[in-house]
């Protein structure tokens, strides 16, 4: 394949472009298992597959279908082409077929770009999905409303469904009342943006929540309502989810449901309303109607039935269904704070920001909460406490968000928070960046369904009075060694101009690998430059040697590179360490917002020495 440019008037430079053939590490595979012979046979396959790709699951008749299917689609391809070509010269095109089900070397080769089975990651959900919600990392989108800056850009529905389409699992809205105090707007108070009716937001979550994973959504609510719209946000919302609004079996909860036991449900997590301003509305509101006899009845319908002593807190015992006697007790003049009662009844995560000393709000004692941290806060307390907050995060839920000075919906380094079992690290899902990548790398795994298990180490208790408890800040010894092998790339040419990169001369591509984990584990690597050429050809690899390996994200980038500016973008993908998959792997590469390309894709291998 030739490419010709013009240089300047007149000129021409003339660039060969190779295709792309198989390495010698593919040749010496298909020598091996083909057993010298020209063809690979499904049996065969299968042992590739097992041996090489570790993959043992596979049967000789699930690998013969698997071909089938890869030389289906490629003979579809290759009759488009030709049929395009002979249609230019009147003739009919009628593919090729190799003659049977087995593989030539330079289809083996293909095969192995084929990422729909050789992507670097398993496809399904394979995580204990049992356990309670706090034992999970959650994909967290931060004010998932805004369209843009945090100052002065669009509030709308737009982002929500971006972002629930992608797997993102919990959704952030701001509630204020609207300018007539009438209705309820989603809207990041006291700045410029523009809102978005909560109507809006909540039919845009009911109609995308289960999208792309079956998985529960939680709607986090920072609540600045009266009493009255807390009313209404409890009618609203139970009326556009219906029955996909999980309602817990009791107000405060001594551990919290599994992701497998909610799935197809809504949850929400805000602060509930505190029971003695229930009552003391009331009262006001009744005394001023000139309505006392109606004020008994409203006491005692936010009182503790008489079984349970006045010093206990109504709203820490009441299950469901006294939350509903309530309701049926009181008078139509009450009907908003039974609409309150309801709003506060609906609540499964309850939620809170610290007060006092952070060591205080760690306590592990009591009713299982979510707890939101700063990530100036959470940075400050891994400091001092860094036990403290791991054993928090086992059986409550740590909420991480960006800094008030991310303006840019630029976002933060979410390991800050995940080393010290966060579960649900916000980000700004309309930005982009690095971190943007390694959130949406670490939720790639499990199936894409926004529902990550926590390493066992996270969940290490102190036992016997002896420190178990995991440190971040530790020179753990190296546990495993993970081999890099980066063969070579394609695609580029598919999915942007021929001048995107250079206006004279085709790209002059490199490939970045790092690691980001624990401090002791980060690593970074690159490969040489391969000049004037769309299919480059690298052939290097890397010896990375792992300390905490599952807490480790691989982040690879494709690079062009640019003499005399900044080097351009080509392309990158994120993924955990520990989810990654041995052996020869398609790896497709994503654009900065994280949106796949189409074609652009590397052929890497993995190999893994535990030590």
């Amino acid at each position: 394949m030739a490419q010709n440019i013009k240089t300047i008037k007149y000129f021409h430079r003339k660039f060969v472009q190779e295709e792309q053939t198989a390495p010698e590490d593919v040749k010496e595979a298909f020598a091996t298992f083909a057993e010298g012979g020209d063809t690979m046979s499904a049996g065969q396959l299968r042992e590739f597959v097992d041996k090489v790709q570790c993959q043992p699951q596979y049967t000789v008749e699930e690998c013969e279908r698997i071909m089938e299917t890869f030389l289906r689609s490629r003979r579809d391809e290759s009759d488009n082409d030709e049929n395009n070509k002979k249609k230019k010269k009147g003739g009919d095109g009628d593919g090729n077929d190799n003659g049977g089900c087995c593989f030539t070397l330079e289809e083996f080769f293909q095969f192995l770009y084929f990422d729909e089975f050789n992507a670097p990651l398993s496809p399904e959900v394979h995580h204990d999905m049992d356990a309670p919600l706090s034992h999970y990392f959650i994909n967290t989108g931060h004010n998932s409303y805004l369209t843009g800056n945090q100052l002065s850009s669009d509030c709308s529905e737009v982002p929500i469904i971006q972002a629930l389409n992608k797997g993102v699992r919990v959704i952030e809205l701001d509630l204020w009342p609207n300018s007539n105090k009438t209705d309820i707007d989603v809207v990041h108070g006291r700045t410029l943006t523009a809102p978005v009716s909560l109507y809006k937001c909540l039919v845009a979550i009911k109609d995308n929540a289960f999208v792309a994973s079956e998985y529960p959504v939680i709607i986090t609510l920072e609540d600045h309502l009266t009493k009255d719209l807390q009313a209404l946000a409890a009618e609203v919302t139970n009326e556009i989810f219906g029955d996909l609004l999980y309602y817990p079996p009791e107000d405060a909860m001594d551990e919290f449901p599994s992701p497998e036991s909610l799935k197809g449900r809504i949850l929400i997590s805000t602060k509930p309303p505190p029971v003695d301003e229930l009552r003391d509305t009331f009262s006001k509101r009744l005394i001023k109607d000139g309505k006392e006899s109606e004020r008994e009845s409203a006491d005692e319908a936010l009182s503790p039935p008489p079984s349970i002593g006045s010093d206990v807190d109504a709203c820490d015992r009441y299950n469901a269904s006294s939350d509903r006697e309530c309701e049926e007790e009181l008078t139509p003049s009450s009907e908003i704070h039974s609409g309150v009662i309801h709003y506060k009844r609906m609540i499964t995560i309850h939620a809170g920001k610290p007060k006092g000393h952070i060591k205080d709000s760690l306590s592990v004692d009591g009713k299982v909460k979510r707890l939101s941290l700063s990530e100036q806060e959470i940075e400050r307390a891994s400091s001092s406490y860094g036990d403290d907050l791991i054993s928090f995060t086992q059986r409550n839920i740590l909420r991480v968000y960006p800094k008030g000075t991310r303006v840019n919906s630029s976002n933060f380094r979410p390991h800050i928070g995940w080393l010290y079992g966060a579960q649900m690290v916000a980000m700004n899902m309309q930005g982009y960046g690095k971190s943007l990548w390694h959130a949406q790398g670490l939720f790639r795994a499990n199936g894409g369904s926004g529902y990550v298990k926590k390493p066992p180490l996270l969940m290490n208790k102190n036992d016997d009075g002896q420190s178990n408890i995991f440190n971040p800040k530790t020179p753990y010894p190296t546990s495993r060694i993970m081999k890099v092998k980066i063969y070579m790339g394609t695609g580029w040419i598919s999915n942007f101009s021929k001048t995107h990169f250079d206006t004279f001369s085709p790209p002059d591509f490199y490939i970045k690998v790092s690691i980001h984990g624990v401090q002791y584990d980060k690593a970074r690597h690159r490969t040489r430059v391969i000049s004037d050429n769309w299919f480059p050809v690298w052939e290097e690899e890397f010896e990375i040697p792992l300390k905490v390996p599952s807490l480790a994200l691989v982040l690879i980038e494709a690079r062009e590179y640019d003499k005399h500016e900044k080097d351009d973008f080509g392309g990158q993908t994120c993924f955990p360490v520990d989810e990654i998959r041995p052996g020869f792997r398609s790896v497709p590469l994503y654009d900065e917002k994280g949106n796949k390309y189409s074609h652009v894709k590397l052929l890497l291998r993995f190999q893994f020495q535990h030590i």
